[in-house]
């Protein structure tokens, strides 16, 4: 359905009642694109301690568990050990650029694919985390697919710690730096998938994932 012309007769109605010069349009337009182009930023509040360390506590707040690292290397025997833990099969699927890392060698079946119905875990890294919310910020391409953060049971994410940003705002700059605009696909997930729509009790995983679980890596390696 088309929607621009509905949408021109409501602002054309809007710009009537406040008695507005249709002529100051084209000038308005400009004003509102230079604002945009700054990207101007609000007020954006102190973290009171360091962004990995803030991250930690508001992930733990949103029941995103953690795990530490200090190489990629030593990632695949840390999902490992959280597999088992949790009595889960050491099968998963992961990102494909994912599979440079070890995973026979930590005893886990890694299938570099977009998740099916039957998958009970995915694997992947993150575009970057958010230390203000504890949130995981995922930027969607063809290799990237939205599946894996939302259709499994169990969502593992390994998180270089570098890719750590200070505030949502980092996040967007890191988008326009790196990929150089805001990609039509990015989702930001705090915490495993939750509802509270029956009676206000909190069901986990309604929607997504009900198992989150972080594998901070410190270095590269």
């Amino acid at each position: 359905m088309e929607t621009t012309p509905a949408r021109e007769r409501i602002l054309a109605r809007i710009r009537r009642q406040q008695h507005r010069d249709e002529g100051q349009r084209p000038a308005e337009e400009r004003e509102a694109d230079e604002w945009l182009q700054r990207h101007p930023r609000g007020p954006l509040p102190a973290l009171g301690a360091a962004p990995i360390e803030r991250f930690r506590e508001m992930a733990q707040r949103m029941q995103t568990t953690l795990d530490e690292v200090a190489t990629w290397d030593e990632a695949p025997a840390a999902v490992a050990r959280y597999l088992a833990a949790h009595g889960l099969p050491p099968a998963a699927v992961a990102y494909d650029n994912l599979q440079h890392l070890r995973w026979l060698e930590a005893g886990l079946a890694v299938e570099h694919r977009p998740p099916r119905d039957e998958d009970l875990v995915s694997i992947t890294d993150c575009f970057c985390a958010v230390a203000e919310t504890g949130s995981l910020v995922f930027a969607t391409s063809p290799s990237i697919w939205a599946t894996a953060h939302l259709l499994p049971e169990t969502h593992i994410v390994l998180l270089d710690a570098r890719r750590i940003v200070s505030h949502q705002e980092d996040a967007f700059d890191l988008m326009r730096t790196e990929l150089g605009e805001i990609p039509r696909g990015f989702n930001t997930v705090s915490g495993p998938s939750r509802t509270g729509d029956i009676e206000q009790t909190i069901v986990l995983g309604a929607h997504g994932p009900y198992r989150v679980h972080v594998v901070i890596v410190r270095t590269q390696g």
